[in-house]
């Protein structure tokens, strides 16, 4: 449990703060300009998180052999471009910071990784398993995560306050149960891409005049 905190806890640097998994971009094209519509694209990066990630988790949790296998998967599953530089930024950050913090239980990871993209997803299932994390628990760390970044790049865009933010991620819990009660059990041969507008959103985020975020 302790572990578990650790790694949800905002001060755990995983880069994930940088990113606004296409919030900004949705924004700027005005197709986020109210707290509702907040609501909405969070319920919509947790059901990506639950059919994009969620799978390549239990596969390499399950399986630590199958990391560079499924690390090209996830490479080539994320074809947005920017979807994809993301999640290999925050890989490399969070197994960097797994291994500098707990390098003992790391180091075996840290050697099945080199070479590969180190995408966020298999590079977490690999770490948790490595840290005797029950999968059921991690999953639903990684959802929530998806959750509190989008909110937290909410509230850096002036789209909610922190107030409303805190509010409208307490209100994902029954969503949060419902993505990985239907999410949690799957395999990599079930990865989806459930909210294509999204991903087309944040497709568009290196061509912004201005931004805040990595993605």
């Amino acid at each position: 449990m302790w572990i578990l905190l650790q790694l949800a806890d905002s001060a755990f640097p995983t880069g994930g703060f940088a990113h606004s998994a296409g919030l900004e971009a949705a924004a700027q094209a005005g197709e986020v300009v109210s707290a509702e519509d907040v609501r909405r694209f969070a319920r919509d990066a947790v059901w990506q998180a639950g059919f994009g990630a969620l799978p390549l988790v239990r596969g390499v949790y399950a399986e630590p052999e199958s990391l560079p296998r499924l690390d090209a998967r996830a490479d080539a599953f994320l074809a947005n471009h920017v979807a994809n530089r993301a999640s290999r930024t925050q890989g490399r950050a969070f197994l960097a910071t797994a291994a500098r913090v707990f390098a003992e239980r790391i180091a075996p990871v840290q050697r099945r990784a080199e070479g590969l993209k180190l995408h966020l997803a298999p590079i977490w299932g690999a770490v948790v398993a490595a840290l005797d994390v029950d999968l059921p628990d991690a999953q639903r760390v990684l959802l929530w995560c998806a959750a509190r970044n989008v909110l937290s790049a909410a509230v850096r865009l002036g789209l909610a306050g922190t107030y409303e933010a805190q509010s409208i991620l307490a209100g994902l819990a029954p969503l949060l149960d419902e993505v990985h009660a239907r999410c949690g059990g799957l395999g990599p041969d079930a990865l989806a891409q459930p909210a294509p507008l999204l991903d087309l959103l944040q497709g568009t985020h290196d061509r912004l005049y201005s931004r805040l975020f990595q993605s």
